[in-house]
């Protein structure tokens, strides 16, 4: 309701021109019953033939205002109606690119589910709600109009047809709430089918491969049981609003029939009797019926989708962060929690493909201090930027725990893992935009001293100049690899993570400013550095070093590694050969 009320108060002279071409509606109705009433008692029965004819063709007139009544009443519902799909549709637009700026490396993956609200959710919303103004619209004053006739009529008229009906309506409010779950339900199944279905088609030839099939359609198989269950729970209530609309539609006239005696001695006349019924079988109970299957199923849709888009934006609303403070100079990184726990912790970690497929790594054990540099090297393709994919939260182990400052990666939601680690992959990332906003990407609320402080740090100093300064608008397509690498190392200096994994994210630059870069971000007070390396420089400035050989790892400083690993002997004389 506060994102309903001020749509509806800005739209508010197209509710009033709805309402006045309603009450015209409302008018026909109440003609139809009195003149029917009148043409009997007034006419046919008094032997008054041509008086009754007179009352019918009033009659008859007054439903000729239909055409151009509902004439009316949709040229002013698309005025409503449109205007709220256009908006869902930048709402659905600027979700999806906040939580892709906020988050690069998830919006891929995650984001798919934007799809099925950017095109069928809007589209439900759109329908629903057209559906629901039309039809509440219509019952709401044909309602007025009926039982108006019917108080004209005989008082005595509405104590037989009135409590049924309410009867039925709170029956049927009770359905609302249940119905509006089960539609929720299977509107996230049908969000998390689109996004599994997504990542399944870029992946069926690993699948097949790796013999993983009959896996992937299992998971996908229990979605599609999931929105198969909601839409059995969805027509289990259905069957109670059935009952309802018999309480409230049809049970008056069983009423009016059986207590038609009484009536009678009430002085209720035959004439009226014939009028009140037909307000009931022409007038309440389709537009009832009508109302009550537009709200039970276009209402639960419409409720449960406009809260999907308040609810994500509500999400996406705070992201960003804590802002930071205005500051110079290095950035202050907060201290692991628990205090002393280290950095990266992982215990019996096995990561693999698939189901059946050979494991990249298995049993790994490993724990890497706070302000600790560790170096990740092994053959193209062993796995290593799965490894470090699997260390910042992005790809859960198919066994094992990892753990990030003494909590679990597993269970936690991005913003929090932001705040934790910060992944650079090879391909640096610019986004159309100032080189501010680009440099406090992860960090919205840095100030320019701060970004002057990283600038600095990593020597940027003449490729801004070169853009034009902070405050100039980049095109990505006018920098070269090495120069995007850059301004994302800058980006990860400027933010407040702890802990930060390199996975080739200097490939595209010359071994000196790559050395300069890695001792710039190892310098940040509190950092500790992971880098994926792709020279033997990379890992001689390591503290330690991580060799990945097929499922199994080694782990130490140059020396040790050289005497123990005949892979990392095999790797360190390749990179010397080639330098």
């Amino acid at each position: 309701m506060p994102h309903a009320r001020p749509f509806l108060w800005r739209h508010r002279r197209v509710l009033l021109r709805l309402g006045a071409w309603s009450l015209v509606e409302s008018v026909q109705t109440f003609l139809v019953g009195i003149c029917l009433a009148r043409a009997l008692d007034q006419g046919f029965l008094a032997g008054r033939t041509a008086t009754g004819l007179a009352w019918l063709a009033v009659a008859g007139g007054s439903i000729l205002l239909a055409g151009p009544v509902l004439r009316g009443v949709f040229g002013q519902l698309s005025a409503l109606v449109e205007p709220l799909r256009d908006g869902l549709v930048r709402r659905a637009v600027g979700q999806a690119l906040r939580r892709a700026v906020a988050d690069p490396a998830r919006a891929a993956r995650v984001e798919r589910a934007a799809v099925s609200r950017l095109t069928q959710q809007t589209e439900i919303a759109r329908d629903s709600f057209a559906g629901l103004v039309l039809t509440v619209r219509s019952f709401l004053f044909t309602a007025a109009g009926a039982l108006a006739g019917m108080l004209t009529l005989a008082p005595e008229l509405l104590l037989v047809v009135v409590p049924p009906m309410l009867v039925g309506l709170a029956l049927f409010l009770c359905t609302l709430a249940p119905m509006a779950a089960a539609q929720r339900r299977f509107l996230d199944a049908d969000e998390a089918f689109t996004e599994r279905a997504g990542a399944l088609r870029g992946q069926l030839r690993d699948l097949v491969a790796g013999g993983a099939t009959d896996a992937a359609a299992q998971r996908a198989g229990v979605l599609v049981d999931d929105a198969a269950a909601s839409t059995r729970s969805l027509a289990r209530w259905a069957a109670v609003r059935t009952l309802a609309l018999g309480t409230a539609g049809q049970l008056p006239v069983v009423l009016l029939l059986v207590a038609t005696p009484w009536l009678l001695d009430q002085g209720v006349t035959t004439g009226a009797l014939m009028g009140a019924l037909a307000y009931l079988v022409q007038s309440l109970m389709p537009a009832l019926q009508t109302m009550m299957t537009a709200v039970g199923a276009a209402g639960s849709r419409l409720v449960v989708v406009l809260d999907r888009f308040v609810s994500a934006e509500a999400d996406g609303a705070d992201g960003g962060g804590t802002p930071a403070e205005e500051t110079g100079g290095p950035v202050p990184v907060a201290p692991p929690t628990p205090e002393g726990a280290p950095a990266v912790w992982c215990r019996g970690v096995r990561v693999s493909y698939g189901a059946g497929t050979r494991p990249l790594v298995e049993g790994l054990d490993l724990s890497v201090e706070a302000g600790e540099r560790i170096a990740v090297v092994g053959p193209s393709g062993i796995g290593k930027s799965t490894l470090a994919h699997v260390l910042s939260g992005l790809h859960p182990p198919d066994e094992g725990d990892v753990r990030l400052a003494g909590r679990p990666v597993s269970g936690r939601s991005p913003r929090e893992l932001a705040r934790e680690r910060v992944l650079l992959p090879q391909r640096g990332y610019v986004f159309a935009g100032s080189v501010r906003e680009n440099l406090a990407q992860l960090e919205p609320g840095a100030g320019d001293d701060r970004l002057a402080g990283a600038v600095a740090a990593l020597r940027l100093g003449p490729l801004v100049d070169r853009l034009g300064g902070l405050a100039a608008d980049v095109d990505p397509e006018t920098l070269s690899a090495g120069e995007r690498q850059a301004l994302c190392l800058g980006r990860a200096y400027v933010s407040r993570a702890p802990l930060l994994i390199l996975d080739e994210s200097t490939c595209h630059m010359d071994p000196v400013a790559e050395a300069h870069a890695e001792e710039a971000l190892a310098a940040r007070p509190g950092t500790t550095l992971i880098v994926i390396a792709h020279r033997l420089s990379s890992a001689l400035r390591a503290d330690r070093i991580l060799v990945l050989d097929g499922a199994g790892t080694a782990l130490g400083t140059h020396g040790a590694l050289l005497r123990s690993s005949p892979l990392y002997r095999d790797l360190a004389g390749h990179w010397n050969a080639s330098v």
